[in-house]
């Protein structure tokens, strides 16, 4: 069976995005920080891994970016998930809590509930982590915000669902492994690369692809390690390396750029239509 790696305790919303592209039954392994996880695809003991790689309401995450340039690891595919914050405690406890406990980014992505019910918010390591935690040693007036895969794994009571203030909150996991995946339709491409010290550097760079009509879905630039005050630009693209446009595409960027490097080209993850229906509704409004 193939073993799939995820960052966080189990129960993470990482591991959910596991189950959401693999099925319940697939085989995961936690690790306890980024590092560990690239290493345990580096040296075999997982297949792939799950990797988050950006939020619709907090942006990139930076780690895993960094990891993706400095490991030779390929996308082969991308998840969206939902993030559905539920407030759980241990059971018989849920008209007592005060004092709710949760990784930071999570209770600031809650935050209208808790001020609404005048609950204090203390930061956590982990969002599962919280949970594992209050089910080990349980304590009165107590609780913590999780996936409803933490309440299941860890037998605590979900006091409500779904309390995050952003009601279409995703986060963008990408799959990785050793491997490459093979052309598909309805494919992304995401490149990483750094551009020559010129004023049209970066627009001649990107002019390869507006010139082919290939849509541009992502550019985010980040600092080059131990190249002070420089950067590279992490670039998603519609398309599929192999599909002539795309690769006359990549084959300019490499002519312009200082250099690139391919993280993989992957099937696009599809929004669910109720998803994009109420986003348009919203936009609209």
């Amino acid at each position: 069976m193939t073993v799939i790696a995820f960052q966080g305790e189990h129960g993470a919303f990482s591991e959910q995005a596991s189950h959401q592209q693999f099925g319940a039954g697939a085989k995961t392994v936690s690790c306890k920080t980024f590092e560990e996880l690239f290493s345990s695809l580096d040296d075999d003991r997982a297949a792939l891994g799950v990797v988050p790689v950006e939020n619709s309401a907090a942006g990139s995450i930076n780690k895993a970016s960094d990891l993706l340039l400095n490991h030779d690891l390929r996308i082969q595919g991308e998840i969206l998930l939902r993030v559905q914050l539920n407030l759980l405690t241990v059971p018989g406890n849920g008209g007592k809590i005060k004092q709710v406990r949760s990784h930071p980014q999570a209770l600031s992505q809650c935050e209208g509930f808790l001020n609404r019910n005048c609950l204090e918010a203390v930061p956590w390591y982990n969002t599962a982590g919280s949970a594992k935690d209050l089910a080990a040693c349980p304590e009165p007036n107590v609780g913590v915000i999780a996936s409803y895969l933490a309440a299941e794994i860890y037998g605590l009571e979900i006091v409500q669902r779904n309390i995050e203030d952003m009601s279409y909150n995703y986060t963008r996991f990408v799959v990785i492994g050793k491997g490459e995946t093979g052309q598909t339709q309805n494919a992304k491409t995401s490149i990483v690369f750094a551009t020559p010290h010129n004023p049209d550097g970066l627009s001649t760079c990107i002019r390869e692809f507006a010139d082919r009509k290939i849509k541009l879905l992502r550019l985010v630039s980040r600092p080059r390690r131990d190249y002070p005050w420089q950067y590279v630009f992490y670039m998603d693209v519609e398309g599929h390396w192999r599909e002539p446009d795309c690769g006359a595409a990549i084959l300019g960027l490499v002519n312009h750029a200082a250099f690139v490097k391919m993280l993989g080209s992957y099937p696009a993850a599809v929004q669910p239509i109720e998803d994009r229906y109420a986003q348009k509704v919203m936009l609209q409004d």
